[in-house]
């Protein structure tokens, strides 16, 4: 074989300079020892809408900042075709995401090695989730405070409407927990955000830019890796394309790929790794034959269940101009105020039906009636649940367009598929109107905005729920942990089949958390950076977790006071 030409050479080379990308950036080069690249194809973080809390949806449309992928049509949503925001920036999407911190549920870990993830189980995980933790409310067995990522609640909930849903939620039998993120996440809770000293808190921030100033970590921007180079099935580097110009950089020890659920499985199939049929139809080389790459495709939908407020305390009294730039100009000032907060301060998780025993059901809680990307806005007054089943069983896939690694990959997700989840939609709506029907909500409860009273039977729910739902922006599982036939890396994120190739950011989950996935995604970035050096792992914690008694026969721990009219 002839020799191949390197423009540089790096110990490592990561590419994706995202939530986890950032994260090992910091961890592999923090003793000094090994020379490590960053290719990110964004460019800086600079922008006030990124660093502003409030405005995070601004940067998610913007094409500076965002990939711009989009599905193809999807059957279970009525054809339409979901816009996947994906950061294109430093810190990638944790730079442009709502910042919501949610780890997920330990259930959720122990349904991981089940499936084959030995090493991902909740007492495994819970040691890298508390040392990423800066959290402001203090240390205990669950919670960090000397890690790069720091946790807070914003504004602390000042809006009275954040402390009567989390009272609605213990009227309606589910009770409160004091730390969705510790002990329980079943109940109802004030919610965590990254958000430091008024700041949004993105890996860029916490881990990325920190570690620049040593001199054994670099980072290319605008760099748009086209393949991981191969030697046989050894990986050997990545090239990339920046400024025209085409390079290639070799890796003295490993590859890793921490380029999104989207971007990794791409990149395999580029470089030749991937289902082969799939492969030959874009006339790319078969390296390898892993038929499991790209599919596996999960995420969360989400829909908004609005009332009316009678107060006039929400912040839809805040959309117009004048009330825009006082927060903005209080903002820039002093880092405080509805600014410096996400606005989902509070948030629940239950159980969408008996014989579950753990919850599937996430609610945020948002003091307005307002779209997430901020487009529209209720008239007058009110208030809004961000509900989302997030366990679901429809899969999708990522495939190539074509072999131009400049093309958007192909994405299905076949959400509604599976008629569980259909079921789970119907349920969840009903149990959600129930929650405001209770009397912590009489002050402030007005007429349902959405659904609207016309929508009651099952069909009715399922034609909404079709029509108006949309991504939580929670995308996993394409490269996911395991052992079988179809897993695409071991439990220590080696790619099966391959020398010196890993993948590390959400693509590796066998299943989507229940939660945000920002958190359980940094997660994946500390602990794939201790099987990538090798020094042996953090100690596993027996830690207590709660499950709820009787779950086999509830569906919750006590009884509504009230049941919707």
């Amino acid at each position: 074989m002839a020799e191949q030409h390197f423009d540089r050479e790096f110990d490592y080379v990561i590419v994706g300079a995202g939530s986890a990308g950032s994260v090992l950036a910091d961890r592999l080069s923090a003793d000094g020892q090994h020379q490590v690249l960053v290719l990110e194809f964004g460019g800086n973080d600079n922008s006030i809408f990124i660093k502003m809390p409030t405005a995070f949806s601004i940067p998610m449309g913007m094409e500076k900042y965002d990939w711009g992928y989009h599905t193809k049509s999807e059957p279970g949503l009525q054809g339409r075709s979901i816009h996947q925001a994906r950061g294109k920036v430093i810190g990638g999407s944790s730079s442009v995401n709502g910042m919501a911190y949610v780890r997920g549920n330990a259930g959720d870990f122990a349904e991981w090695e089940s499936l084959g993830a030995k090493g991902w189980g909740y007492q495994d995980v819970l040691p890298y989730f508390r040392r990423a933790e800066d959290c402001v409310y203090g240390a205990n067995d669950y919670r960090g405070t000397s890690g790069s990522l720091t946790t807070c609640n914003g504004n602390n909930m000042k809006n009275p409407l954040y402390r009567a849903f989390i009272e609605a939620g213990k009227q309606a039998g589910y009770g409160e927990t004091d730390d969705y993120n510790g002990y329980r996440q079943e109940g109802f809770c004030r919610m965590d955000m990254t958000v430091r000293d008024g700041v949004r808190c993105s890996t860029a921030m916490a881990y990325l830019k920190p570690a620049l100033n040593r001199s054994n970590l670099s980072l290319e921007t605008h760099a748009l890796t086209t393949r991981v180079i191969m030697e046989g099935k050894k990986a050997v580097g990545v090239e990339y394309r920046q400024n025209g110009k085409t390079l290639r950089v070799r890796a003295r020890k490993e590859v890793i790929l921490s380029a999104s659920a989207f971007n990794s499985p791409k990149l395999l199939m580029l470089s030749g790794i991937g289902p082969a049929d799939e492969l030959k139809k874009h006339g790319i080389e078969v390296i390898h034959d892993l038929p499991g790459v790209g599919k596996n495709l999960q995420d969360h939908l989400e829909v908004w269940v609005q009332q009316e407020c009678t107060q006039n305390i929400t912040l839809n009294g805040w959309l117009g101009p004048l009330g825009k730039a006082f927060i903005g100009a209080r903002w820039l000032l002093t880092k405080t105020g509805l600014g410096a907060s996400n606005h989902f301060e509070s948030n629940g998780y239950i159980r969408s039906r008996a014989g579950l025993q753990y919850p599937d059901i996430q609610y945020h809680f948002l003091a307005g009636a307002i779209a997430y990307d901020g487009s529209s806005a209720a008239d007058g007054h009110g208030f809004q649940v961000h509900l989302g089943h997030n366990k679901p069983v429809s899969r999708g896939e990522v495939t190539l367009a074509s072999a131009d690694p400049a093309a958007a990959p192909e994405l299905f997700f076949n959400y509604l598929s599976a008629e569980e989840d259909r079921l789970a939609w119907r349920r969840s709506l009903r149990l959600t109107r129930e929650i405001f029907a209770q009397p912590a909500f009489d002050p402030y409860r007005g007429e349902e905005l959405s659904p609207g009273k016309d929508v009651q039977t099952d069909d009715e729910i399922d034609e909404w729920v079709a029509r108006t739902s949309e991504t939580a922006y929670h995308p996993a599982g394409t490269c996911r942990i395991g052992e079988d036939a179809m897993a695409v890396v071991d439990p220590e994120c080696r790619v099966h089949g391959i020398e010196n190739l890993r993948v590390a950011d959400s693509s590796i989950m066998p299943t989507v958390t229940n939660g945000n996935l920002n958190a359980p995604t940094i997660m994946i970035g500390e602990k794939a950076a201790d099987h990538i050096l090798g020094r042996g792992l953090l100690e596993r914690e027996q830690i207590p977790v709660f499950r709820a008694d009787e779950w086999e026969e509830k569906q919750r721990m006590g009884e509504p006071m009230r049941s919707p009219t």
